[in-house]
């Protein structure tokens, strides 16, 4: 064989070997992509899963005081209305959102017509995920405390309408404030205590108070003292069943 005819067998060779070597590296890449993929997915399945069984973990053993008794909460309704419904809920829980969307409209129409007297009761369950919560809860206190309880159920009703994802983005401290300005509150009376949180001890006071009762997860809802769990159309009918 020539001496050519050896270079370009070599050549071929080298070339051949490192098509073996790419095609490995390849391979290899691809194994722990798919490996990746998978730990990430169960990673987030465990995860989802322990965030369903504590947002949603609502204890049949809870003690409340009645509807409109609590400093930490807002209400709406009759105060001698004969049934009360107590809902505790955290700005940030995507079932708390599910339920306020759901049933908005007939608490609504029920406190209207004097047959119940509703109190939201937010507190910080899910900071673990975010100091949105938190945060949210700090900025209800602020309107609730500076603007009023008719502000502050526009508010409550606007951060839910507005409600992020749990994975985020999470609003910051001035689009709470444009909301709650939205809702009716006077920006130069809100603003401080929004922007630098100066109710985190009502938050913290609040979250005792909802553990302190019993409290394990959100939503959690009472209708007359009793627990009631189940979809937000199940509530909804429990309500409509005390009414009846």
């Amino acid at each position: 064989m020539s001496k050519n005819s050896r270079a370009r067998a070599e050549e071929r060779a080298a070339r051949a070997q490192a098509a073996r070597e790419a095609q490995k590296a390849a391979e290899r890449r691809r194994t722990i992509r798919s490996v990746t993929l998978v730990v990430v997915a169960m990673v987030l399945i465990v995860g989802a899963a322990f965030l369903f069984v504590r947002a949603t973990d609502g204890s049949s053993d809870v003690t409340a005081t009645p509807a409109g008794s609590s400093e930490y909460g807002v209400t709406m309704g009759d105060p001698d209305a004969p049934v009360d419904v107590i809902v505790y809920e955290d700005f940030l829980c995507p079932f708390c959102g599910d339920l306020e969307e759901a049933s908005r409209e007939p608490f609504e129409e029920l406190a209207a017509d004097g047959e119940v007297l509703v109190e939201y009761r937010p507190f910080n369950l899910l900071e673990r995920i975010s100091d949105y919560s938190p945060r949210a809860v700090n900025a209800f206190a602020v309107v609730l405390t500076e603007s009023g309880p008719e502000v502050a159920k526009t508010f409550h009703d606007l951060l839910f309408e507005n409600q992020p994802s749990e994975s985020g983005p999470f609003p910051d401290n001035q689009a709470l404030l444009d909301l709650a300005v939205e809702a009716g509150a006077e920006e130069s009376e809100v603003s401080e205590g929004i922007l630098e949180e100066t109710m985190r001890d009502w938050v913290d006071a609040a979250t005792q108070a909802a553990q302190e009762a019993g409290v394990q997860g959100t939503p959690t809802v009472l209708v007359d003292g009793q627990v009631v769990q189940g979809s937000p159309e199940e509530i909804i009918q429990a309500v409509r069943d005390a009414v009846a």
